[in-house]
């Protein structure tokens, strides 16, 4: 159970190692940060789940993905201004019996995401 997420750069056809990335609890307009992480090799938190099952409540949060970052490193070249810069997911806790899975498919120009399991 717990919350995960996974990101894979569509544009190159492989996990995005290295996208900055962070997580809040929200309240209405009001986010507070739970935690910073950087994707490993896999395009996973390298601590494993983001929120374990103890530490995850039912509630509203939000999942911030440092996208322009990311293709900045790669030296992938765009025009300014970026189409893309961060990607925010809002998103719902409702069911604390099941497993959170938030994965992002994403290129400079697109981005999707699904409930996962």
């Amino acid at each position: 159970m717990g919350l995960s997420t996974h990101v894979l750069d569509t544009m190159h056809g492989c996990p995005a190692a290295g996208m900055e990335v962070a997580l809040y609890a929200t309240q209405g307009e009001q986010a507070t940060l739970i935690k910073r992480f950087t994707l490993n090799a896999d395009g996973r938190n390298p601590d494993g789940a983001l929120l374990d099952n103890a530490s995850l409540k039912v509630g509203t949060y939000r999942l911030v993905f440092e996208v322009k970052g990311y293709f900045d490193a790669l030296g992938v070249e765009l025009p300014e201004p970026r189409f893309l810069d961060r990607v925010a997911l809002d998103f719902g806790v409702a069911r604390m019996d099941q497993h959170y899975h938030v994965p992002l498919l994403v290129s400079p120009w697109a981005y999707s995401t699904y409930r996962g399991s």
